[in-house]
């Protein structure tokens, strides 16, 4: 059996098709659209894409399909699990 390990990190730190679940974020630097498109705690997110240089960010938040700026990403802390 795999032993599960997590780790917290930014949206913004994840690579491609990795998934995570939001743990926290600064509702001054979040916009309310973002909020209504299902931002909150415990959201679970995926990337779906990165452009070369990292911004924006094309992800996926529980049936949300949108893309974020690198500055945004980094706002939003999640937790990821990885197995070891």
């Amino acid at each position: 059996m795999e032993e599960m390990h997590t780790a917290t990190h930014t949206i913004a730190e994840l690579k491609k098709g990795e998934k995570a679940v939001i743990h926290t974020f600064d509702l001054n630097k979040i916009p309310l659209k973002l909020i209504e498109l299902g931002c909150f705690e415990g959201s679970e997110v995926e990337i779906l894409q990165k452009s070369t240089l990292g911004d924006p960010i094309y992800l996926r938040m529980n049936d949300a399909y949108l893309s974020i700026r690198k500055e945004m990403a980094r706002a939003i802390q999640v937790i990821s699990k990885l197995a070891s």
